[in-house]
């Protein structure tokens, strides 16, 4: 099962480096304002390595983001900007927040350390939902260049005891490192160095399954990578006094954290679907069309807060379509949908995005399924103001507003080996990129 191992993480000086200057958003929910912003934060600022400007590398000397991203790692470690840890360790990992749906107070704990690769088939490591090609290849050519992973992958475990947080967080006194986030999340980091608690959460965690909550784009990026570079046959760990275990080579590992998903703090909002560039789109004509599966009722009202509260509650499949003209309550018609995808389990057919993809999507709009998995004509957004603003500025046709998927659902489709569409779940808080780094030379 789950093989995780403590690591020499690569950390931002403390003693020359303010943290909340440099650590970013997960490179995938930097907008073009967050990305400018942290480059005017500090030249050491992550950004610049997972994300950099296009405009500021002369492509025409052959340097392009990837090569100035290893230019900088390499230089930000010789300078001293980055430190490397003398032991290895893994890292309690807890963040405060508000709950964006009803402003609760939450915390969500976790720990930060190595976890081995799996192909998928393994029955270890599952996913829930499928990934788009442009950010796999973007993270492959990073890692590449730069040999090293700079964000963790979002794994959740199932420890209905709570026996590993009891490892982790027993007695802890003041973080090693603390900082809050453009959101108002607090995040602390525990630095866990004693070969004791290591092997005892190694064991721990022995005999789990993980589903990857965030990060299937880095995760298989890393898969492919490892493929590049096979390294020697893996042998058993001996958990002795003086050895901790450790990968068979450094890229049969990734740096992940591991949250206990029967634990409290566990968040999931939902990823609205925004249409552009549609050839011949009429609202009239598409709610007409919808009727074959869905009951079609008009919304009044022009505030996305309406729309969703709309939406909250329906029993069954729901969503709602925003046009330039008006919106739409969509309501799943559950024959019809049975009889539309006989193929597709019911575990599947009966999620909202499953139909909106399907149905919706490829059936009404005519999408291929490589149009939607190369974001053709389609957006993701979590502000559902956003995504309806973007339809009344008309830059689109059409705004799908969802509810979010539940974490029993993602249960159920990720452990039967199966996978909801694309941006399916919308984690929140994300994980910091930045607090740990881990190089594999």
């Amino acid at each position: 099962m789950a093989t995780v191992y403590p690591f020499r993480a690569w950390r931002y000086n403390s003693g020359t480096i303010r943290l909340a200057d440099v650590v970013t958003q997960p490179y995938d929910k930097i907008s073009p304002a967050m990305q400018q912003a942290y480059y005017q934060k500090s030249p050491n600022n992550l950004v610049r390595i997972i994300l950099g400007l296009p405009e500021l590398f002369d492509a025409e000397r052959g340097e392009s983001v990837y090569s100035r991203a290893a230019r900088d790692f390499r230089s930000w470690r010789e300078q001293g900007v980055l430190i490397q840890e003398k032991t290895p360790c893994i890292y309690a990992y807890a963040q405060r927040f508000r709950d964006p749906a009803n402003g609760d107070t939450k915390e969500r704990r976790g720990f930060i350390a190595l976890g081995k690769l799996h192909e998928y088939a393994d029955g270890v490591i599952f996913r829930h939902e499928q990934t788009l090609t442009k950010p796999k290849s973007d993270r492959l050519n990073l890692l590449r260049a730069t040999r090293a992973h700079f964000g963790q992958i979002f794994m959740l475990y199932s420890d209905p005891a709570g026996s590993v947080d009891a490892i982790l967080y027993d007695g802890n006194g003041a973080p090693d490192a603390e900082v809050m986030d453009e959101y108002g999340v607090e995040h602390r980091l525990w630095r866990i160095s004693d070969p004791a608690a290591i092997r005892l959460l190694v064991t721990a965690m022995a005999d789990k399954k993980l589903i990857i909550a965030d990060g299937h784009h880095r995760y298989e990026t890393a898969l492919a990578y490892a493929k590049e570079h096979p390294s020697a046959p893996v042998h058993k760990a001996e958990l002795s006094a003086t050895q901790l275990p450790h990968p068979s080579g450094p890229e049969a590992a990734v740096m992940m954290t591991f949250v206990n998903m029967d634990a409290e703090g566990l968040v999931i909002l939902p990823t609205h679907r925004v249409l552009h560039h549609l050839q011949s789109f009429a609202t009239r004509d598409f709610a007409k069309a919808a009727e074959a599966y869905f009951s079609v009722t008009p919304l009044p009202g022009t505030e996305p807060a309406s729309y969703l509260d709309a939406l909250r509650g329906q029993p069954g499949t729901a969503f709602v379509a925003v046009t330039r003209e008006s919106a739409f309550l969509l309501r799943a018609k559950p024959e019809a949908v049975e009889a539309a995808l006989p193929n597709i389990p019911e575990r599947q057919r009966r999620l909202d995005l499953t139909q909106l993809h399907a149905l919706v999507l490829e059936g009404l709009l005519g999408l291929s399924a490589e149009q939607v998995r190369e974001q053709t004509n389609i957006r993701y957004l979590r502000d559902a103001a956003e995504a309806v603003e973007q339809v009344r500025r008309n830059e689109a046709e059409v705004a799908f507003l969802t509810n979010p998927v539940t974490l029993e659902q993602l249960k159920e489709v990720a452990f039967a080996g199966e996978v909801m569409p694309q941006k399916s779940t919308d984690f929140y808080p994300k994980l910091l990129s930045g607090l740990t780094i881990y190089a594999l030379d």
